[in-house]
């Protein structure tokens, strides 16, 4: 039997419409949910964190507590960038430590943990707090194709995982890339290797997604990430209802209470239906791209691309850019394209073309990660390239939170005034101008009583 994790109040509509789900809409799915029969349900983590204060005007911290109290079944699991957490940089390992106490105490019982660069180095904190809290920690490694991301690659990857203690480990695809013979040899040799569960996430948003579930679960994975349709497909997950149709009466059939998801459709469909309208979901968003095969390009780091030459006139140079991608992205080690390596290649291959000289502007954060801040390259930077854009500066070659100082005690003292709880200065901590706007309206110490709403 193949075990499903349901995503759709987590990536589905993040993946979707920019995570512009309420929290009164993902407790109604949920509580459905709960009875559905599913290995665990994705509620938390991702972008979430900063849409709920940023556009809905909701504290997700009790968004995660109104789901944990309609779901007394079925475990709670989010995304979580190890020592980036939720945010764009590094954090000391006293923060790590208290959001994921605070995390499991809220109601999560397993944290997906990654890294951008897959330096283990960065996760290490992330597992030890998950289990000194008593929840589970799974390690996801970010899916790519490059000469260095071979199957010898990940399984050696893997190991280091299932010694670090990790509960679970999951492949993690975020531009749905993995095709379904690459899938069936990769699974198949790390159910040689290791011992520990294993999982596939992964996108439809090139087309292959489902026939890659197939083989992968043919070849002994244990869990799969799907999302209920209607809120499936394209940029997100395959349809669970799907996949469980496809498996029933075979060895792999999850056992899935199929009339349970059918009462959650309707309230699904409304949801979707509310999103179009109000012109935040495009229905483009449900279409495939095999394009993206050839540019492993995930569908947010192409919507943002998009904005980024539409902003400046520059929509002709859309060819170019994404035939400069693959070769910024040789230049820096080949980092795997997922949240904020994504963002930052992205940026860099407008930048190159739109200037006329390739790393004639760069951004901070690539300058950050060429100094090492954000761990260690895949592969081999190109010497040249660093040359150009950092000299001769040193670069970090240990892990970079070991130079950080704590920081959570400074943090409460600094926001002693509008942080009224430990959940309060980490949100701080993670998004400091966009909570400190909302937890001064929240306790109504904002000079402005109304709050615009983004939906």
């Amino acid at each position: 039997m193949v075990r499903i994790v349901e995503t759709s109040v987590r990536d589905g509509h993040q993946s979707l419409f920019a995570t512009r789900m309420t929290t009164q809409e993902v407790v109604e799915l949920c509580k459905i949910y709960d009875a559905a029969g599913y290995s665990a349900i994705e509620v938390w983590g991702g972008a979430t964190f900063d849409s709920c204060m940023r556009f809905l005007n909701e504290d997700p911290w009790d968004r995660l507590r109104q789901v944990r109290s309609v779901c007394k079944n079925t475990k709670l699991q989010m995304l979580f960038r190890g020592q980036n957490i939720l945010g764009y940089r590094h954090y000391s390992d006293d923060v790590v430590d208290m959001f994921c106490k605070k995390s499991i105490e809220n109601g999560i019982d397993i944290i997906r943990v990654f890294d951008a660069l897959n330096d283990i180095r960065n996760l290490r904190q992330a597992v030890e707090s998950t289990k000194k809290y008593g929840g589970e920690c799974q390690i996801a490694l970010s899916y790519t194709t490059s000469p260095v991301h071979t199957i010898e690659y990940y399984v050696d990857l893997a190991k280091e995982v299932e010694s670090l203690g990790a509960d679970s480990l999951c492949i993690k695809d975020m531009a749905g890339v993995l095709l379904p013979e690459d899938a069936r040899k990769l699974i198949t040799a790390l159910k040689k290797e290791i011992k520990i569960p294993l999982e596939l996430h992964s996108h439809c948003t090139a087309g292959v997604c489902e026939m890659t579930y197939r083989a992968a679960i043919e070849a002994g994975i244990d869990i799969v990430d799907t999302s209920l349709s209607p809120l499936s497909n394209g940029t997100a997950q395959p349809s669970t209802q799907a996949l469980c149709v496809a498996l029933k009466g075979t060895q792999y059939d999850p056992k899935i209470d199929l009339d349970v998801l059918h009462k959650a459709e309707p309230i699904a469909t409304r949801i979707v239906d509310k999103y179009v309208k109000n012109g935040l979901l495009n229905p483009k968003s449900f279409e495939i791209n095999p394009n993206i095969l050839t540019y492993q390009v995930p569908g947010g780091m192409l919507s943002n691309m998009i904005k980024q030459l539409s902003d400046q006139g520059a929509m002709d140079k859309y060819e170019e850019v994404l035939k400069e991608i693959p070769k910024v992205r040789k230049d820096l080690g080949y980092p795997p394209l997922v949240t904020p390596m994504s963002q930052m290649v992205g940026t860099q291959s407008v930048l190159n073309i739109l200037s006329g000289e390739r790393y004639k502007m760069c951004a901070k954060e690539i300058k950050d990660y060429l100094h090492g801040r954000y761990g260690k390259a895949p592969a081999q930077i190109d010497e040249a390239i660093k040359k150009k854009i950092i000299g001769d500066d040193e670069v970090i070659t240990c892990r970079p939170a070991d130079l950080l100082e704590p920081e959570f005690e400074k943090l409460k003292e600094q926001y002693k005034d509008i942080a009224r709880s430990d959940e309060d200065v980490l949100s701080l901590a993670l998004f400091e101008q966009v909570a400190s706007e909302f937890l001064k309206k929240k306790y109504g110490t904002a000079e402005c009583d109304e709050f615009e709403m983004y939906i």
